[in-house]
């Protein structure tokens, strides 16, 4: 396996790359009879593409329709692979001519090129967080098999720029361009990323992604706990370089009085432990954040090398996000929904 397939028994390799013709996923084992249609899927899609955001956004303008190829039968899937495309209509190559021979600070440049002997400078490749397109629609088709057991995955931003939530009413995310659960905060997140846009830089933040309605039992007992796997399939996001589960690092400070969830007879007493116990979900819900990193494109000069190891200094430019975030929303949330369905499937196999 060359690390572009997720997944045991619920399987997706998405594929290609930032200013190639296309990008897509192919998922292999997921179960008959589930409506899906091209438009469950976009939803989602709308949510994750280039120019939404507000301030945020990158003015790259892709419609990222989604056009469902196979594994489908009358609005139904057959329990055949399910193929996904996605074309790329906005790409402007040319933007990226003068970074042919140079390597971007923060970015893959220098990694891909030291692994493969090869790398497609024009957007990053397959590095570029373009190819989370693929993610997020394989991600939908995932939820549809989740709400099937009524569990429902939903992500929202809890910090942006160093500016901190002050409540969580998740009747707010949808009110807001950057899905913030406190519309008040939020407008001061987006004061914030227009600041910082005017010094040509960029900002990182906080996501947290929670999971209702997931039962107990999910998550294997050692190397493919619960808890592992999701902090697997949401470091694979470029952007995320840190995960948190429950309390997370807070639980360091803790004592153990304090960090245990009390039983009770009608259920836990906290959830510091973010619904998953040694590695198998408890059945309470399931609570992740993840550190998202400034987007490494800015317009600030900066220092670098080139192919022949030579100083040299840059400015990025082209079109670029302020932050991964609001973007990262969607991709978050279908990374969780494709390792609980995984698990999920996993679980009724053995029983």
């Amino acid at each position: 396996m060359a690390g572009n397939t997720f997944g045991e028994l619920f399987r997706v390799t998405t594929w290609g790359e930032s200013h190639g013709t296309a990008v897509g996923a192919t998922i292999d084992g997921c179960p008959p009879g589930v409506a899906l249609t091209a438009e469950n899927i976009q939803k989602d899609m709308d949510r994750r593409r280039p120019g939404t955001g507000g301030p945020a956004a990158s003015p790259r303008k892709e419609p990222d329709r989604v056009e469902i190829l196979s594994g489908i039968f009358e609005g139904r899937t057959t329990g055949t692979p399910i193929s996904l495309i996605i074309y790329n209509q906005d790409a402007h190559s040319k933007s990226y001519d003068h970074l042919k021979d140079i390597f971007r600070p923060g970015h893959g440049d220098i990694t891909y090129l030291r692994k493969y002997g090869i790398r497609d400078h024009r957007g990053g490749g397959r590095a570029s967080a373009r190819e989370t397109a693929a993610r997020v629609a394989a991600g939908a088709v995932a939820k549809k098999v989740l709400i099937l057991q009524e569990i429902r995955v939903t992500a929202y931003t809890v910090a942006l720029g160093g500016i901190e939530v002050k409540k969580r009413d998740l009747g707010e995310i949808e009110q807001n361009r950057l899905f913030c659960p406190d519309n008040e905060t939020a407008s001061l997140m987006e004061a914030r990323v227009m600041e910082v846009r005017k010094q040509g830089d960029t900002l990182g933040g906080i996501v947290e992604i929670i999971a209702t309605g997931c039962p107990a039992g999910l998550g294997e007992p050692v190397f493919d706990k619960l808890d592992g796997e999701l902090a697997r399939a949401l470091m694979s996001i470029g952007a995320v370089k840190g995960v948190e589960i429950g309390a997370g690092f807070e639980a360091a400070r803790m004592t153990g009085s304090e960090n245990n969830d009390r039983i009770l007879p009608d259920g836990f007493g906290s959830n510091n432990a973010g619904g998953i116990l040694a590695g198998i979900s408890s059945g309470q819900e399931i609570v992740a954040r993840v550190a998202v990193k400034p987007i490494p494109s800015i317009g600030r000069e900066q220092e670098t090398i080139d192919l022949d190891h030579k100083p040299v200094k840059i400015m990025v430019g082209g079109r670029h996000d302020i932050s991964a975030i609001p973007r990262i929303i969607p991709v978050c949330e279908a990374m969780v929904a494709l390792t609980l369905v995984d698990h999920l499937l996993r679980q009724k196999a053995i029983k």
